[in-house]
């Protein structure tokens, strides 16, 4: 983060913004198990527009259309407190969401070429719930204004009340009221019951989720790099690697290709034939769904890739794609339920889950942000619909996850301009001693990628 003296974003003042219509006394909103996995973990997602739909004399408009969001999302305003079986509740007490208002100290342009990942932190707030959570607000609203009049909207919050998708669909949700349009998936807080769901299939994560709750990774300086690769490279990629894997997406791609890359800065593995790689897929886009796009959550599903270690370092990367293909295309529903049922089942006597344990690490961990991206050539990126104004998409969006340890975190989504579909950015988060072989490995050059430090 830049020091105090050089730093070019500087929070002016603060504001809350509650609910339009109360929720009613004494109201809670409990948290499902896998919410509550996801408890050592926080998320931080800017959306960048080109133009500031909200000036000094629109502040009454944001917060009206804000307040009227709030009223559908209790557990966005409310505070935590402890239910009498000791887990994370949320008290719909309708205290407000923080928003804080700042000046950005450069252009949105120059911004997007000279700023790193660390100064990026500066747009949203970074917070680890406290020992006493009852007064602390876990959502916050940033609202960065760009000389030139650019915006970047900062949202944080605990990774326990919502996964990406959730952040992105409030967003979404805003600019959809703002602009006086009906919200095209109106938030749902509860998935369906569990009985309701076969759990007669043996749980294959089992052991991988028991492993990874062991976990002790050695705390080490993480660093953050963003790679955008164009719709034609995507294409040319996708054309190079059709002999090995002809159903490949963009994500089967990448994933493959930042794994066998990565891999090539770390020390080889003494005496394991195995690699490793952590799959993360939002389960609202696997079809048939059942889990709607509305619901406000956690809807991630980790899953075990295991690779072997010649394949990874000196296969063709067609191999890999087929190999990363096969598991993620191949995964069922009932695996995710699967895995609830295995929180579930670690409460303890008084019905008290489990504490958490990191969920992105130890092992490298790649996410997907198709969010349709079982077909991905037919919809449009869902993060570049949160428009204020009609037609004035993002011209870039950022998902930060925090407390990742371990080997690292590679998060694919879609690009804004995006003509077919194809074009996608990468952020990869690693040890900081990797990122600079990162920057300069020569497959990724090859792609010239735009890169944002």
């Amino acid at each position: 983060m830049a020091t105090q003296v050089n730093r070019r974003v500087n929070v002016h003042s603060k504001l809350t913004v509650v609910s339009s219509r109360p929720s009613g006394p004494g109201k809670t909103d409990p948290f499902t198990a896998m919410d509550h996995a996801m408890g050592l973990h926080t998320l931080h997602v800017v959306f960048y527009y080109r133009t500031n739909p909200f000036f000094d004399s629109d502040l009454t408009n944001l917060r009206v259309s804000l307040a009227e969001l709030l009223c559908l999302c209790p557990r966005v305003t409310g505070r935590l407190a402890r239910g009498k079986d000791g887990n994370w509740v949320v008290k719909c007490n309708d205290a407000g969401v923080r928003i804080l208002r700042a000046k950005v100290k450069t252009t949105l342009d120059e911004w997007l070429r000279s700023a790193d990942a660390c100064e990026e932190r500066d747009l949203t707030v970074w917070e680890d719930m406290p020992d006493d959570p009852s007064i602390w607000p876990p959502f916050y609203i940033q609202m960065n204004d760009f000389e030139g009049g650019g915006l970047a909207i900062g949202l944080s919050c605990t990774h326990m009340h919502a996964d990406p998708t959730s952040v992105t669909m409030l967003l979404k949700s805003w600019t959809e009221l703002h602009r006086g349009h009906p919200i095209s998936h109106p938030p749902i807080f509860h998935l369906p019951p569990l009985h309701l769901h076969d759990k007669s299939s043996p749980n294959t994560n089992s052991k991988y989720y028991a492993t990874k709750s062991k976990a002790e990774t050695p705390a080490v300086k993480m660093a953050t790099i963003t790679f955008k690769f164009s719709n034609s490279v995507i294409k040319q990629c996708l054309s190079k690697v059709h002999d090995k894997c002809p159903n490949a997406t963009p994500f089967d791609v990448l994933a493959a290709m930042f794994l066998t890359r990565i891999a090539r800065l770390k020390s080889p593995p003494h005496n394991n034939q195995t690699q490793t790689l952590s799959i993360c897929i939002d389960f609202r886009t696997l079809k048939p769904a059942s889990i709607p796009m509305g619901y406000f959550g956690n809807a991630f599903h980790f899953s075990q890739l295991p690779l072997d270690s010649e394949v990874v370092n000196n296969g063709e990367l067609g191999e890999v794609v087929g190999i990363v293909h096969h598991h993620a295309a191949g995964l069922k529903e009932e695996e995710f339920w699967s895995d609830i049922d295995w929180f579930e089942n670690r409460k303890g006597e008084t019905g008290k889950y489990a504490p958490p344990f990191r969920m992105y690490g130890p092992e490298l961990t790649c996410v997907s942000l198709e969010f349709e991206h079982m077909n991905y050539t037919c919809q449009k990126p869902l993060m570049y619909e949160a428009m204020f104004k009609d037609d004035e998409k993002p011209v870039h969006v950022s998902y930060r996850v925090g407390n990742v340890e371990g080997e690292g975190l590679i998060v694919v989504m879609p690009s804004p301009s995006s003509e077919e579909g194809l074009g996608r950015t990468v952020m990869v988060t690693l040890p900081e001693e990797q990122i600079d072989g990162l920057r300069a490995d020569p497959a990724i050059l090859d792609l010239k990628p735009t890169m944002l430090s």
